[in-house]
């Protein structure tokens, strides 16, 4: 199952979210149109993707995720081919709105309310091994997105991806299980499941207002750092002094280190509950802030080493935190709901952030790392809040 949606989930985000970064030059060159209109259509899709985020994990919850992410190899092949046809610049526009309804019912957040529904006491581990996998999305799609930029131009490389949707991500798909598995633990496995360890804990209740936008705003807040960075991190460094190329290289650790997060997530991690693995992991971002500032060019590769493994990690987390918080029950839909404003954060992030780096230069870093800061306390306060249900 983890090799399964592992390889569709690398498909999907290859080529989509990491598409737009080799594809919007030679595309807007061809159709005469502005670059950041090309981006502009990509952000398009993020917000689309977060508005159907809560039908398609409903629809998850009610048919499961084999039916759901066969549809979206659909979408997704529809929308690529659509892009490949464009000959003018709403037909761009129009083509990544339909990416984005497949971002938003096949990325990361279906994959793993498919998984909690066939596996509610085990999902964890599986999600883990799923985003360690997916994790070289860019390091699988980007080489070949310029193969075929340069062997068959942009159209083709669209049709290309569109194919491999149809010819692999359906298939596998396919071969998803049709009903649960495992069935619903009660509170008291879940949590064992999940790490806490206590064995006389009482459910908890599945309308947690107060937990629910604490975990909404975290990852609100932790998917908008990342990609500001993602965007801005070769301009930062070099603002604070380094060399194109060196802030280049310091920029390239990033991906490396988010998979060794997951590694020791899926190590030494997984025996922990998955809010103190959170709290590390959201650490890792002001703390290396702090490193840049003290240690100037010299602390940059720490600061990426330590923003990168706690990007991984958070991307787990993602997944099991609300798994924890809330249960199985209606995960699909929940998790939609929770996660519709990380992706609205998401999209907003680039041109936020690019503002706050244009007036204040380098020292915008410090609004990331005061967000990341706001982040660690509110999920300090959700452990509080648990452990005190649970000694109540």
């Amino acid at each position: 199952m983890v090799l399964r949606l592992g390889t569709t989930q690398t498909l999907a985000w290859a080529s989509s979210y990491y598409l737009p970064a080799l594809l919007a030059a030679p595309l807007a060159a061809s159709l005469d149109i502005a670059v950041t209109h090309v981006f502009g259509a990509f952000t398009l899709a993020l917000v689309v993707s977060a508005l159907v985020g809560p039908t398609a994990g409903r629809a998850i919850d009610t048919h499961g995720g084999r039916s759901v992410l066969r549809v979206t190899n659909l979408l997704f092949a529809i929308g690529l081919g659509a892009l490949g046809l464009a000959q003018a610049e709403w037909q761009v526009w129009a083509a990544w709105s339909v990416i984005g309804l497949a971002m938003g019912s096949g990325l990361y957040d279906a994959a793993f309310a498919t998984l909690v529904r066939l596996y509610p006491t085990s999902a964890r581990q599986a999600i883990t091994g799923i985003t360690l996998i997916a994790g070289f999305a860019s390091t699988v799609g980007w080489p070949l997105t310029a193969w075929w930029i340069d062997a068959m131009g942009w159209r083709g490389t669209c049709f290309a991806w569109a194919a491999l949707h149809v010819a692999i991500g359906l298939p596998l798909h396919n071969l998803l299980p049709r009903h649960r598995v495992e069935q619903p633990p009660d509170a008291r496995a879940l949590l064992h499941t999940a790490g806490d360890g206590h064995d006389s804990a009482p459910p908890h209740p599945l309308g947690g207002t107060g937990m629910a936008m604490a975990i909404a705003a975290v990852f609100a807040i932790t998917w908008f750092t990342s990609t500001a960075m993602a965007v801005h991190l070769p301009a930062l460094l070099q603002g604070m002094g380094l060399s194109s190329a060196a802030a280049l290289g310091v920029a390239m650790l990033v991906g490396p280190t988010q998979v060794a997060g997951r590694l020791l997530e899926f190590g030494f991690l997984r025996r922990v509950h998955p809010l103190l693995s959170t709290r590390l992991a959201a650490a890792g971002h002001p703390l290396g802030v702090v490193v840049l500032v003290l240690l100037g060019p010299a602390g940059a590769w720490l600061f990426a080493s330590l923003h990168g493994m706690g990007n991984g990690i958070l991307t787990i987390a993602k997944g099991t935190v609300p798994l924890v918080v809330f249960g199985a029950v209606g995960y699909g839909e929940r998790q939609g709901w929770l996660m519709a404003p990380a992706r609205i954060a998401q999209a907003l992030a680039p041109l936020l952030f690019g503002v706050a780096f244009a007036r204040w230069g380098s020292g915008a870093v410090w609004l990331t790392a005061g967000l990341g800061l706001l982040a660690l306390g509110l999920l300090q306060w959700m452990a509080v809040r648990m452990d005190s249900r649970r000694h109540g």
